[in-house]
């Protein structure tokens, strides 16, 4: 797996850090509030509850399953595969997601989410890579931004491929376009 990343972009260390300033700032946002977690899977799995282990509030996890990828490119089309199980109308929400590429994802959950009527609705990404952006939506919650290259580990994927890799790292290009 390692022979397959041309270079480490974000240790783990690094994500680690990263992660409890997060967790800091959502901390003091939130104080005494209740929050609903609602981690996007597959990729967040890592990144939200490495966050939600230092969150200090009331807090639920949720999970949704959603695709739009084809590869190593985002087909445009979002669909919901499972849907969270507890209403959402009146509480604090977190969207958690491993990465803001096109945006498209998250912007159609976004509006999906707001359509059930939230007390407040925030996302918190542990990757942002605006280079990418086809749809215009901000993380509130960013760990790092990144450049346009293929990421893989800490729950991000190729082909459901090293998202058990400690670090964010390149995938080689002849991994993926053979």
């Amino acid at each position: 797996m390692k022979n397959d990343i041309g270079k480490i972009l974000i240790t783990e260390a690094q994500i680690q850090s990263r992660v409890a300033e997060l967790a800091g700032q959502i901390n003091r946002d939130y104080e005494n509030e209740e929050i609903i977690f609602v981690g996007i899977l597959r990729g967040s799995c890592y990144f939200l509850c490495d966050l939600t282990r230092r969150i200090k509030n009331s807090a639920y996890i949720e999970f949704m399953s959603v695709s739009s990828y084809k590869g190593t490119q985002s087909s445009g089309e979002v669909r919901i595969n499972t849907d969270i199980s507890m209403p959402i109308e009146g509480k604090n929400v977190i969207i958690v997601e491993d990465i803001i590429d096109t945006g498209s994802t998250l912007a159609y959950l976004k509006r999906i989410m707001l359509e059930r009527r939230p007390k407040s609705l925030k996302i918190c990404s542990l990757l942002d890579k605006p280079s990418r952006r086809k749809v215009e939506i901000e993380g509130d919650y960013v760990g790092f931004t990144v450049p346009d290259e293929f990421v893989v580990g800490y729950g991000l994927d190729y082909n459901q491929r090293y998202r058990n890799f400690p670090d964010i790292g390149v995938l080689k290009p002849e991994i993926y376009e053979n």
